[in-house]
């Protein structure tokens, strides 16, 4: 665990995480940039209001996030399975033709 200080919104927070440093600062930096700009957009905004709308603008974007992982797991999963299956089948198609010549030669045999 490690300690940071970042500021956002003007107030600084001592933070302790297991993340990168870098990574900490960047998404201290990014937060801090979204409630820059909710505050720009209107002088009747406080800072409490931007900082509700910066986390409900992440929220929607983890949610959709999220989502997306699970269609692409879905399918995915569905791949796989279509992977399994054609080997299966492509297994039994070999020993088919294997069959299949072994019958052959001894129908060549016969003649």
């Amino acid at each position: 665990m490690e300690k940071i200080k970042v500021t956002i919104a003007g107030e600084s927070y001592s933070l302790t995480t297991d993340d990168d440093l870098d990574y900490m600062e960047n998404l201290a930096a990014d937060v801090d940039a979204k409630i820059k700009s909710y505050l720009q957009m209107s002088s009747r905004i406080s800072v409490t209001q931007a900082a509700v709308l910066t986390v409900l603008e992440y929220a929607d974007l983890y949610k959709k996030s999220d989502s997306t992982c699970e269609n692409l797991r879905t399918q995915i999963q569905a791949y796989l399975e279509d992977a399994a299956r054609s080997r299966t089948d492509a297994e039994l198609a070999k020993r088919e033709v294997e069959k299949l010549k072994k019958e052959l030669n001894t129908i060549k045999g016969t003649k």
